[in-house]
């Protein structure tokens, strides 16, 4: 019986820590998905402008439009920064890896960029380049870290080094389910196939100037709403697999209460067969 008091009390305790971390993923996916509500109207204005700009401009060409035969491909990889979230990061990694895989078949250079400390620590060691790594920012990420990263990245694009950049992250579905994305920015030509509506906007110096000036700002924004996104998505996760544990301990109290219940019952049964046997023995 000891054993198993000793069994329950260790479980008991596990499971007011699973529940606390269950409360704090709860507290900080709340938080997370009102920061992405509240960045989502700016980003979008942005993008419309930029839309609109492709869209009104006749002739209208940009290098963030072409497509490019030379130059490596930055893949962008976003998870989580702690563990004990299940298969989260899982998803993400497969999706990426096989991206990966399908543009070096083409023979294409690919570099990293890990946010996440299980990001970096997955691609630490392997084969490709990595330009860049940001553990532990995506808490507390504001736009003008994330705008670090987007001139850092335009201005190795501008150089030549980068043809494309694409965006890999874990999208929030709901509460219950989180989604492996990818997303490719750069080179947005979708956007010249857009009718956007059409004013009497005069750019200056002119529309690919006022166009590619945004595109610092356009990538900031995808990747501040990716990387809060993730965040969302792994607090989601955490507090499932955190609820998960703490209904799972429940279970086994209840199952180690009972057998301590009977095990008791058994020893005091016990404990009176032996009073009523040596009653009997001394008539």
């Amino acid at each position: 019986m000891k054993a198993i008091k000793r069994r329950m009390k260790s479980v008991e305790s596990t499971m007011q820590i699973t529940k606390a971390m269950e409360l704090v993923s709860s507290s900080k996916l709340r938080r997370a998905k009102e920061r992405a509500e509240q960045a989502v109207p700016y980003f979008h204005l942005l993008y419309q402008t930029m839309s609109e700009i492709a869209a009104e401009a006749k002739g209208f060409h940009s290098m963030y439009t072409d497509l490019r035969e030379q130059g490596a491909a930055l893949l962008v990889i976003i998870a989580g920064d702690r563990g004990l979230a299940g298969g989260f990061n899982i998803n993400v990694f497969r999706r990426a890896d096989a991206r990966i895989a399908e543009l070096e078949a083409q023979g294409r250079e690919v570099v990293l960029m890990t946010v996440g400390k299980k990001a970096s620590e997955h691609y630490a060691k392997g084969k490709n380049r990595i330009l860049g790594t940001f553990d532990a920012i995506a808490e507390t990420v504001t736009t003008y870290a994330t705008l670090d990263m987007a001139e850092h990245i335009t201005s190795l694009f501008e150089q030549g080094h980068l043809a494309m950049v694409e965006v890999f992250y874990t999208n929030l579905v709901s509460p219950l389910t989180q989604q492996a994305c990818d997303m490719k920015v750069i080179p947005v030509p979708y956007m010249l196939e857009q009718d956007g509506p059409h004013s009497l906007t005069a750019y200056e110096p002119s529309a690919e100037a006022v166009f590619d000036a945004l595109i610092p700002k356009y990538l900031s924004g995808i990747l501040y709403c990716a990387i809060v996104d993730t965040f969302a998505s792994e607090q989601a996760a955490r507090r499932l697999a955190m609820e998960n544990a703490t209904d799972n301990a429940k279970e086994m109290i209840s199952d180690l209460s009972l057998r301590y219940n009977r095990a008791r019952q058994a020893s005091i049964t016990q404990e009176l067969t032996e009073i009523v046997s040596g009653a009997n023995a001394q008539k």
